[in-house]
């Protein structure tokens, strides 16, 4: 008799299913979506690639046109009490457009992993690289920021973000900044092994 309640109390109980790894996405516009249409966006169209592949993610949208790594920074803890499983950080674009110091552009990254580090946030960083410009100068300081903070943090790097869409008309806006919606699946394509790779180190 007890045999049998036992075995129809485990049929009566349904294993809850897991739920889908959080992964905030703290950036610019290009993480953002700007000028893109609702869905088409950076954090859209990877979040239906990665369930495509099986995986099942949530992407949080926290990227902000215009946002610097100082405003990354600012709003991180904020971005944060959503409890996210893993990170993908992209910033300093819009600091080196506006020619700021690349090392203070660094000291902002710097702190933004070390905090994602102490919260124990597994992270991917989306490099960039200076507008050439600003001349070699400021290239050759702002450019290896993105890999020394990777090793530094043990993060995962996407060496540069708009590899294969910066620059190419067919892929960007008419502001030749900002990619259109054929670049973002670029984007999404390249970057997509690297954010399984992610997921994998997620702990739960």
């Amino acid at each position: 008799m007890f045999g049998c309640i036992t075995l129809l109390l485990a049929l009566l109980v349904v294993p809850a299913a897991a739920a889908p790894v959080k992964i905030l996405a703290l950036g610019t516009s290009l993480t953002q979506g700007y000028g893109v249409p609702p869905g088409l966006d950076f954090t859209a169209v990877l979040e239906a690639r990665l369930r495509a592949t099986g995986v099942d993610a949530k992407l949080i949208n926290a990227g902000v046109s215009g946002d610097t790594s100082a405003g990354g920074l600012a709003r991180l803890d904020w971005s944060l009490a959503d409890h996210p499983d893993a990170a993908i950080v992209e910033l300093g674009s819009n600091d080196a457009l506006r020619g700021q110091s690349p090392d203070q552009t660094q000291k902002n990254l710097r702190a933004v992993l070390a905090r994602l580090k102490v919260a124990h946030v597994p992270v991917l960083l989306l490099g960039m690289k200076a507008p050439r410009n600003l001349g070699t100068e400021y290239a050759a300081q702002f450019d290896p920021i993105y890999p020394k903070l990777a090793a530094q943090y043990g993060a995962l790097l996407y060496p540069f973000m708009l590899d294969g869409v910066a620059m190419n008309p067919r892929l960007n806006q008419a502001d030749g900044i900002h990619p259109n919606p054929a670049g973002v699946k670029v984007i999404v394509a390249r970057v997509l092994p690297l954010v399984r790779r992610l997921v994998a180190e997620v702990k739960r």
